[in-house]
């Protein structure tokens, strides 16, 4: 489950945004709309066909009759990532689990670099995110200082603390992020 790469540029030069021969494919990252419960079969289906996946997960604490038990879940349910030329895409849409990639105007919706990248390094901290509900509403804020520094989002509060919430708007999912309120500064 998730991708395991050391440094989180190396996933970029697999699926790079613009080929540099013109000869060769556009290879872009897409999301696949998946069955519910499907998505760790449906990456892992895209991956024996050739395919680079990123599936982000986080941990949950699962309760059953005996016992709580920490268990890692997809960080958005119903969704894989893939990277896929428009050649490839007939591939990804014969996989059994994917119901459609998300598109626009019948035309695939390509995720933004910037996604991407919030993506993987969400994927290689799993720990510290964990779901949210998707948001169109309330403060834009940029983070100041720290492992986010940089990064945009909605400012919430959970359980006396602050957290980020990133949104993905092709999808319309977002993720929130564990944040100390001194480390935000409002966005105009």
């Amino acid at each position: 489950m998730g991708l395991a790469v050391a440094e989180p540029q190396a996933i970029y030069s697999l699926c790079p945004r613009h080929n540099t021969r013109p000869e060769e494919q556009s290879r872009w990252w897409l999301a696949a709309y998946t069955r519910p419960c499907h998505e760790v079969v449906v990456a892992a289906q895209l991956e024996q066909k050739g395919l680079l996946t990123l599936l982000p997960t986080y941990y949950r604490l699962s309760r059953w009759s005996d016992r709580v038990r920490r268990t890692r879940a997809p960080l958005f349910p119903g969704y894989v990532f893939v990277c896929a030329s428009n050649t490839e895409r007939p591939r990804v849409l014969q996989t059994a689990g994917v119901v459609n990639i998300v598109s626009q105007g019948g035309r695939p919706v390509p995720l933004s670099h910037e996604d991407m990248q919030k993506l993987h390094f969400c994927t290689c901290n799993c720990s510290a995110i964990e779901p949210h509900p998707f948001l169109r509403v309330g403060q834009r804020v940029r983070v100041k200082y720290g492992l986010f520094q940089g990064w945009e989002g909605i400012l919430v509060e959970k359980k006396n603390a602050t957290r980020l919430v990133i949104t993905i708007e092709h999808i319309m999912r977002s993720v929130s992020i564990d944040l100390h309120g001194a480390d935000v500064e409002a966005l105009n």
